[in-house]
């Protein structure tokens, strides 16, 4: 196979001007910086990345492992949404001390709360190392492409990580044309400041997500400790409140209609050169089965949520990342159908293969060889599917599906090699006991055990349902055929006769795992079943349609920058930090309706229902809103804008983004997308291409006026000049 490496030079040449479109890698900004003066910006290229000096970059933090946030004071303090600290809020707090319903505000330091497993990343520096790579692969494809991928990446990785100190990760871009190292400096000393109460860090709840006009006041604030040298150290309570080499200035300005905007973050995932074959896939058969789980789910853990405070909290985060791309498939779906994405892409696809008749004939082909590889795998879709969102919602079942890699080691007599993996094991299973309800837990198994052999072809069934389920308890003593009564009499049976429910039992089998054992647990029988159907008719598939999916998208990607070689590209998101301009801008949703840029709180207060799960707010606000009491927060004709947009560029994992004017200034934290755009992971739609932002101003006051916390407020350097002469849209 013809090697496919483009030079860093060539590839900054991609990076054109465009005036929303784009997830950007700050080291390669290139002409797009030409762009972003034009919008309005007033920094230079070092004040957006330097390894000289401080830059932007070094105020903005990948958190907890899925969401971004930024430093806003020289004492640690972090500013990120409210949906991002979610789950440290819900842990720290109990039905006694319920953080998650009521707020927190620390006033000192000593107030602060220990987030136990929440860390922060700071980016070091971004070397390219796509020449290193590509010599260590060779033309490897598949497996044998993927095997020295891995062994290259960890001996570059060892060598730049200054022997532990650093996180060093080796990534992939544009569909693996290109290669680049980051190291990190990971801090795990993260303490909760504070949290609006729910009823406003969610205000809205499900019938508000993805959607505009918002009015969420989703933040939440934590600080960053180091030791005394300011370097990571483990918690300890005379660690100090880290220095960054850069925080943010936070401007109470206010956003005019067009003002440049500006994100920086650490966007997940995007596919946005997917072919049509994918995006069909997607939209008619795999965004379906997700939805269609995942509303039984929820709809089960909400009765036991609604019945129990304790499993309320308990479960609550787990269900708001459940409920999240719930909805986001069901947008997703709606959107890349009305906007005929199928259709567009084929029509490019056409174009590309007649360009390569006459350009690249080796890959004329190249689409042909895409149908074909979604031809084979189809088939294999819905079990892969439901093998991650149906069997897996069981916690039982994943610690059975567990044993089985123990279940061979002992086998094959690698006894030692159990005892890491149960050690690695034991740690698995305090993540999914944290969350795990009794209640919950039984009538998710027996509800996910029903809807798997319902959904799933026949021939891609575990044996669990015909030696066991159907077997042993299809029928009563009479011989009367149960129905769906069998499957809770098997789940209570499974619940009876397991370990791994038990951390006494399941941490004895851990210091003495015998086969013995796992034969005789209903758990493991179970999960084991699952696994090895999977493993070995399923996953197969999956892999080879990986791999050879990799190869081609490769080739795709390839071919395109040649032949559109004035037209912009730039990689899909990878969780890795990108920069993304625009505008705060209003748009038209549908033909006759306009929505403003901005919102405020008169329009909370119009959707304000007393006692509402999602639209009820705390008496402390009604009071401050009737009262006008909003301090030098308010915006210049008085009123308090609570959220805007911009159609900056961002995915998932931009959550808790900073928001950033022309001058470097804070001015928001973005915390969603719109209804209208839920198609822009695979196809950027630039009409309608939204992002919700928290006006910082709502978050001061909040912070200053519900909070009373104004020992932040002095540490922030807030910049309070006002232009009075606005633009309203």
């Amino acid at each position: 196979m013809k090697k496919l490496l483009l030079s860093l030079a060539v590839f900054s040449m991609f990076f054109s001007a465009s005036a929303d479109e784009g997830m950007w890698i700050p080291m390669l900004i290139g002409k797009n910086y030409d762009e972003m003066v034009r919008l309005g910006l007033k920094l230079s290229k070092e004040d957006l990345y330097s390894i000289n000096h401080s830059s932007l970059k070094d105020a903005v933090v990948q958190f907890a492992g899925g969401c971004t946030a930024e430093m806003i004071s020289d004492k640690g303090l972090l500013l990120t949404n409210h949906h991002c600290g979610y789950d440290a809020i819900a842990t720290l707090s109990t039905v006694q001390h319920d953080y998650l319903d009521n707020g927190f505000w620390a006033h000192n330091y000593a107030e602060e709360l220990q987030a136990q497993g929440v860390t922060v990343i700071f980016l070091q520096k971004v070397t390219d190392v796509t020449a290193e790579v590509q010599a260590a692969v060779g033309n490897a494809i598949g497996d044998d492409y993927n095997k020295k991928f891995e062994a290259i990446s960890k001996q570059i990785e060892k060598r730049e990580n200054n022997n532990g100190k650093l996180v060093a990760n080796v990534r992939e871009y544009f569909n693996g044309n290109q290669i680049l190292l980051l190291t990190y400096k990971r801090y795990t000393d993260v303490r909760l400041v504070g949290t609006p109460p729910k009823s406003l860090g969610k205000f809205g709840g499900d019938t508000d997500n993805w959607m505009w006009p918002r009015h969420t006041s989703d933040f939440s604030m934590f600080r960053v400790y180091a030791g005394k040298d300011n370097e990571p150290a483990p918690y300890a309570a005379d660690n100090m409140p880290y220095k960054p080499a850069k925080f943010l200035p936070v401007s109470i300005k206010g956003e005019h209609q067009d003002d440049y905007a500006m994100i920086y973050g650490y966007p997940g995932r995007t596919n946005r050169y997917e072919v049509s074959n994918g995006v069909s896939l997607a939209v008619n058969m795999v965004n379906p089965a997700i939805v269609k789980i995942r509303d039984l789910r929820l709809s089960i853990m909400r009765k036991h949520m609604d019945a129990d405070k304790h499993v309320y909290l308990q479960t609550t985060s787990l269900y708001a990342r459940i409920a999240n791309y719930w909805k986001y498939f069901i947008g997703q779906t709606e959107q890349l159908k009305r906007l005929k994405v199928v259709d567009e892409k084929k029509a490019e696809e056409n174009r590309f293969t007649e360009w390569a008749r006459q350009n690249a004939p080796q890959d004329a082909d190249l689409m042909d060889k895409f149908a074909n590889l979604y031809n084979a795998y189809t088939p294999y879709a819905i079990p892969a599917t439901y093998y991650g969102e149906c069997f897996r919602t069981s916690g039982m079942g994943r610690l059975g599906a567990a044993l089985e890699p123990v279940q061979r080691m002992l086998t094959e007599h690698k006894e030692d090699s159990a005892k890491l993996y149960l050690a690695q094991l034991k740690i698995a299973r305090r993540a999914i006991m944290k969350e795990y309800d009794p209640g919950t837990e039984r009538d998710l198994t027996i509800a996910m055990t029903k809807l798997y052999y319902t959904d799933v072809p026949k021939d891609m069934m575990p044996d669990i349902y015909e030696n066991v389920i159907f077997k042993k308890f299809g029928k009563d003593k009479a011989g009367k055929n149960l129905g769906d009564a069998m499957y809770a009499d098997y789940v209570d049976y499974m619940i009876k006769h397991t370990f791994v429910l038990d951390s006494n039992a399941f941490n004895a089998f851990c210091d003495a795992p015998t086969l013995e054992k796992i034969s005789k647990d209903a758990a493991a029988e179970y999960g084991i079943s699952f696994a090895k159907n999977y493993k070995d008719r399923v996953l197969p598939k999956v892999e080879q349609y990986n791999n050879d999916k990799k190869e081609l998208a490769k080739t795709y990607v390839h071919d395109l920058m040649i032949w559109k070689k004035d037209k912009m590209f730039y990689p899909d998101a990878n969780s890795t930090m990108r920069i993304s301009y625009g505008q705060v801008k209003g748009y038209d949703p549908v033909d006759g309706v306009h929505y403003k840029y901005f919102t405020t709180l008169d329009g909370l207060m119009a959707k304000y229902k007393p006692g509402s799960d999602e639209f009820d707010v705390p008496a402390d606000l009604i009071d401050l809103y009737n009262k006008k009491d909003y301090g030098r927060y308010a915006d210049a004709d008085g009123t308090m804008h609570t959220c805007f947009i911009t159609n900056n560029d961002i995915t998932g994992g931009n959550s808790g983004s900073p928001v950033i004017n022309a001058n470097g200034e804070l001015i928001g934290a973005a915390f969603d997308g719109n209804w209208e755009a839920m198609s822009g992971d695979i196809a950027f739609d630039k009409k309608y291409k939204r992002t919700i932002v928290c006006d910082v101003r709502y978050i001061l006051f909040l912070i200053d006026k519900m909070g009373k916390a104004d020992n932040l407020i002095k540490e922030m350097d807030i910049r309070a000049n006002k232009d009075i002469n606005r633009n309203e849209d």
